[in-house]
């Protein structure tokens, strides 16, 4: 199951090179620590440099700030291989510059990228996104955080929440209004704040699920940062964010199958080790038809997936019409996570219920994974808009 190569106009020998020693780095340095980091509530932060150095934190980047030469299957990659040690907490963290990141790499000033993309890259600082705020999630448009002018500086005041990386982030990519009177798209923009700025106070937040993952509310108190700090043109930040979450949307769909792959191969081992009435798990017809159900999920929901990313890759297809299949490859491919997910902790049982399973750890995990970059009901409605309908 599941061995089959992958398609090659999907994956070149170049992306399975990289998956090997990814797969390899995972299964010595990350699995079998993933459920004392767990408990723990974070990793050891030099588990950066250590994912830099296999070129894997780099995707996508120019050389000359120290990235890698890539495409989204090299990052597909990475999240699939992060996803069988079955702890998203970590690979949330452990990736949160994919969100952070972007921004200033495409709308950030040359100054600006030089100063902070190659530190990132090499694992020494790290990078988050900061948009939600405590009075709505989705509705970018209705955010209150502002930005005021004043001289070279820009004074910030409001607060963010459910950060990513957040307790720990050395820089904050931040959504802001820089025109307080304006309460749509058109007063938004994108400001780079660094984690240590006076005024920034940070608090952690507990979660059911994701517990290796640092996240936190952010409050501003009068936080000042350069001009220099902005990313692209003043409130013309909503197309900055929206761009952005198109990416995380996708990659995100890719790392819900193979979480959904990783609960599919825990159940069928464990069916085929248990024996119940003198018989392996495996051979009950009620448990078969559970594991292809699951299978069943899984293969749909990754070639809708595939297929998509082939589409932005190669430029094929309409923007809106992508646009509405990237809502909707989110929405199948976190509900085939959903499933099996509750599938495996049924078909484990008991063993199901108890924590150190992937399964359990997974279950919990799988609500954020429906929840953000967007709900599934914010992506259907997103995509029947796109589509006209």
């Amino acid at each position: 199951m599941f061995d089959s190569p992958p398609l090659p106009h999907y994956f070149s020998p170049g992306h399975e090179a990289f998956r090997r020693s990814l797969r390899d780095f995972v299964d010595r340095e990350i699995a079998p620590f993933v459920n004392a980091w767990d408990e723990a509530g974070s990793f050891p932060r030099s588990l950066y440099g250590r994912m830099a150095a296999l070129g894997a934190l780099g995707l996508g980047y120019p050389e000359a700030l120290g990235g890698t030469e890539a495409d989204v299957f090299h990052q597909f990659v990475v999240a699939e291989e992060l996803a069988r040690a079955g702890c998203g907490g970590l690979s949330a963290s452990l990736t949160s510059h994919i969100i952070g990141l972007p921004p200033v790499l495409h709308w950030g000033s040359e100054a600006l990228k030089r100063r902070v993309i190659p530190g990132v890259l090499r694992g020494e600082q790290i990078s988050a996104l900061a948009v939600t705020e405590p009075g709505g999630g989705s509705d970018v448009a209705a955010l209150r955080t502002t930005a005021v002018r004043d001289g070279d500086h820009y004074v910030v005041n409001g607060e963010k929440t459910f950060i990513t990386s957040g307790m720990r982030a050395d820089w904050f990519t931040v959504a802001v209004r820089t025109e307080p009177g304006n309460k749509g798209p058109g007063g938004i923009s994108a400001l780079l704040i660094a984690g240590d700025s006076p005024g920034l106070e940070r608090t952690e937040l507990r979660k059911m699920g994701w517990w290796a993952s640092d996240t936190a509310h952010l409050r501003f108190d009068q936080v000042r940062v350069p001009v220099s700090q902005l990313i692209g043109e003043e409130n013309a930040g909503f197309k900055v964010f929206m761009n952005n979450f198109n990416s995380e949307r996708l990659v995100m769909s890719a790392s819900a199958c193979a979480y959904a792959e990783t609960c599919l191969r825990e159940a069928l081992d464990w069916a085929r080790g248990r024996s119940t009435f003198g018989a392996p798990l495996s051979e009950r017809q009620v448990i078969r038809h559970k594991l292809m159900d699951m299978y069943l999920q899984i293969e749909a929901a990754r070639a809708m997936v595939y297929e998509l990313a082939w589409r932005l890759r190669e430029g094929q297809g309409l923007a809106h019409e992508l646009v509405a299949r990237t809502c909707l490859a989110k929405v199948m491919a976190t509900r085939a996570m959903q499933l099996c997910a509750d599938q495996a902790v049924q078909i484990l049982g008991g063993m199901g219920f108890m924590r150190g399973t992937r399964s359990e750890r997974i279950y919990r995990e799988v609500k954020v994974m429906m929840i953000g970059g967007g709900s599934e009901e914010i992506m259907k409605d997103l995509a029947a808009r796109q589509l006209g309908i």
